[in-house]
């Protein structure tokens, strides 16, 4: 039997509004029921803010409900203009289709697309939006929406009354298209519960009426809180910009550390949002958490368990020995495999060396590591160079091919906390 997975989401904070909680309480619990979110392909990646929609279709799959994925490749062509001080720049027909492709891989780590009636679907709007007319849209859509609700919009009317400001045709239509999204969805998938963050209120309220009024049906609509860290900071956002789900953009290693970070005021949150973790587990977690503040166990089990869902368990176990390495733990030779020392590489200093032998003062200063010979000799007689794990007392040191690890890398610490990688080549 489904269970009320409405009643999982707000007690883990999911749940800013519901056009009718009760109603779709009831729906829950007697049916099989779909539910979707729209995902607008603006970049080749999706990033942790986005993590709270697809938790959401996770919960939703895990309760015995279907989870449905649109992938917004015509919507993506317009661009949604809700919480824009300014029009996006449109894409072309190509970049969508590219962006979609990378969405597509991020969002299969959540779901199940093979487990019976509730298998997850990835469906892309475009399919129909594409097959629309543009009188056929006017008369059969867009006679059910006065320009007066148009208008009262937030992001419609700041940009109509700023004079510096404006909003072309073509944005203001974008509620028109995600309202038929959700029409078609239930004609065509039995869709009758569209999610979102709390800026997509108005549009999810113009689909289920768009349903009302053509159909005479009931559809449901939720949407997620606008997520603030306890500093007041918007979520996902760190001095090096946005932290990305892809790898190519934001590296396993910095997207653990972003976790491992998070404030304490914030872990408990966190965990429930972004974690499979029982509540009881969490609770006891959060006790445990509470008589040592400073050891971040909390944290620490907030970034393994999302690095594991996004990245996979190979990558956990990397970033967990690269974090305590780079954090001055000990480490053996033997933890230094290949794939390792490639992690560290993007996330410290590094410098090519072509002549070997060479003198460790010379490579130290080659690939600026030391600003001087003198420095280095300092640094080395104060034994503050370890090489690959083990520290150099001399300091006529000679590097040889022996020094590199799997032929091409070397691991130096300079003090209590610096690194360099040198790689040969």
């Amino acid at each position: 039997m489904p269970e009320n997975v409405l009643k999982i989401l707000q007690e883990r904070g999911f749940v800013e509004w519901c056009s009718d909680p009760d109603e779709l309480s009831q729906v829950f619990q007697s049916r099989v029921t779909s539910g979707y979110i729209g995902f607008d392909p603006t970049a080749d990646s999706l990033h942790v803010g986005h993590l709270v929609p697809i938790m959401g279709l996770a919960w939703l799959q895990r309760a015995g409900h279907q989870p449905i994925a649109v992938a917004g490749g015509g919507t993506g062509l317009i661009g949604d203009p809700s919480g824009k001080t300014k029009e996006r720049q449109l894409l072309t027909l190509e970049q969508v289709e590219r962006n979609l492709s990378e969405i597509k891989k991020q969002i299969e780590h959540f779901l199940d697309f093979d487990c019976g009636a509730s298998s997850a679907k990835i469906v892309n709007n475009y399919s129909w939006l594409s097959k629309l007319g543009l009188i056929e849209f006017l008369r059969d859509v867009g006679k059910y929406f006065t320009v007066n609700f148009m208008i009262a919009r937030d992001y419609v009317r700041s940009r109509i009354e700023d004079p510096e400001k404006s909003i072309t045709y073509t944005e203001f239509s974008y509620i028109l298209l995600q309202a038929y999204d959700f029409y078609h969805l239930y004609q065509h998938e039995n869709c009758a519960l569209q999610m979102g963050g709390n800026d997509q209120q108005i549009n999810i309220i113009a689909g289920i009426d768009l349903i009302r009024k053509k159909l005479g049906a009931k559809a449901y609509g939720l949407t997620y809180p606008l997520l603030l860290t306890a500093s007041g900071q918007k979520f996902g956002k760190t001095e090096e910009g946005t932290v990305w789900l892809s790898p190519v953009r934001t590296t396993p290693y910095k997207f653990y550390q972003f976790w491992i970070n998070a404030d304490d005021r914030d872990v408990e949150k966190f965990l429930k949002l972004f974690t499979f973790l029982p509540i009881d587990d969490i609770k006891e977690v959060m006790s445990h958490h509470a008589r040592h503040p400073e050891r971040r166990e909390a944290q620490k089990i907030l970034a393994g368990e999302i690095t594991r869902v996004v990245h996979g368990d190979n990558a956990v176990e990397r970033v967990k020995k690269v974090s305590e390495i780079l954090f001055g733990e000990a480490y053996t030779l033997e933890d230094l495999t290949c794939e390792l020392l490639e992690e560290i590489r993007q996330e410290v200093p590094s410098g090519n060396v072509k002549e070997i032998p060479s003198s460790l003062v010379d490579v130290l200063v080659h690939v600026g590591a030391c600003a001087s010979k003198s420095e280095a000799r300092r640094l080395i007689r104060s034994g503050g160079v370890s090489l690959n794990g083990e520290r150099v007392d001399e300091e006529n040191y000679e590097i040889d091919s022996d020094n590199f690890l799997y032929g091409k890398y070397m691991l130096l610490k300079l003090g209590k906390k610096r690194y360099h990688l040198v790689e040969r080549g």
